[in-house]
C-alpha cells in the first residue's frame, strides 16, 4: 500500500520500500508519454490497511517507474486500456496478474508484448535549423490481435519532455502512406521564433527530438528514446 497523508491520519508509519523497474519488451524499455507524471500505469492490489481500491503506479516517458510501498503481498495488473502493448500471461498465475511480494526494496522489469517497436531512431540537425530523423518500425503482434498504424511522427521540443502534447514542431506520416517500414524519414524546421515561448534558434542552440507511433484504436502512443540535438 502506498500512502502519505492517509498514513498520518490513520497513525500508520509511511511506506519505505522502494519499488522500481521498467516496462520492457525482451529487455528493451518502451518509450511512453509523460504528461505531468505519466499517462500509462499499472495497478497494485493489496488487502488490509482499510484500503479496498488499487494503487496506481505510473510509468515515466523512458518506461521506468518508482513508488514507495509497505511490506506485503500484492497483485499487479496492467489494465487492458493501458499502453501501446498487451500483457503477457504470468507462468505462476496463468493470467495477466503478476504476484509481487515485498520484504524490502525491490527492482523488477515488467515484460509486455508491444504491437510495434520503433528501431534505429536517428536524429541530426543542420545549419539551416532543420531536424532530420529516420527510423524503422517492426510489427510485433501479427495474429488476430494485430492493429494498424494510424501515424508515425517526429516531435521536437525545447525541453526533454517530448510527445504529441509537448512539442513546438512536428512532421507526421499517415499509416496508409508508409511504403517501407524499414525506412521512415522525417524533416522539421525549427522556427526563428517559437510561438508562445519567445525562444528560437537565436536563443537556444539545442533541442530534443523523439519519434512517436499512434496505433489505431489505442489512446496511448509508443515512442523512441528522447535525443538531444544541437545546432
Amino acid at each position: 500500500m502506498s500512502c502519505f497523508n492517509a498514513c498520518k491520519k490513520d497513525n500508520y508509519a509511511p511506506p519505505t520500500n522502494k519499488f522500481t523497474g521498467r516496462v520492457v519488451y525482451q529487455g528493451t524499455p518502451l518509450g511512453l508519454k509523460n504528461n505531468n507524471g505519466g499517462t500509462v500505469y499499472f495497478e497494485l492490489w493489496q488487502g488490509g490497511y482499510g484500503k479496498s481500491g488499487a494503487i496506481n503506479v505510473y510509468f515515466n516517458q523512458d518506461g521506468s517507474f518508482s513508488d514507495l510501498l509497505f511490506n506485503g503481498t500484492y497483485k499487479m495488473v496492467i489494465p487492458t486500456s493501458q499502453g501501446p502493448f498487451m500483457s503477457i500471461e504470468n507462468p505462476e498465475t496463468h493470467t495477466d496478474t503478476i504476484p509481487l511480494v515485498l520484504t524490502g526494496d525491490k527492482t523488477m522489469d515488467i515484460e509486455v508484448m508491444p504491437y510495434y517497436m520503433i528501431n534505429n531512431a536517428k536524429f541530426i540537425i543542420g545549419a539551416d535549423s532543420v531536424v532530420t530523423a529516420s527510423c524503422s518500425v517492426k510489427k510485433i503482434i501479427t495474429d488476430t490481435n494485430a492493429k494498424d498504424i494510424q501515424f508515425v511522427a517526429l516531435y521536437v521540443n525545447r525541453t526533454d519532455f517530448v510527445d504529441d502534447n509537448n512539442s513546438f514542431v512536428s512532421n507526421t506520416i499517415a499509416g496508409g502512406d508508409i511504403s517501407d517500414m524499414n525506412n521512415l524519414s522525417f524533416t522539421a524546421k525549427i522556427p526563428t521564433n517559437i510561438a508562445n515561448a519567445n525562444i528560437g534558434v537565436g536563443k537556444q542552440n539545442y533541442f530534443y527530438a523523439r519519434i512517436g507511433l499512434k496505433i489505431v484504436g489505442l489512446d496511448d502512443m509508443l515512442f523512441s528514446d528522447v535525443v538531444k540535438v544541437s545546432l
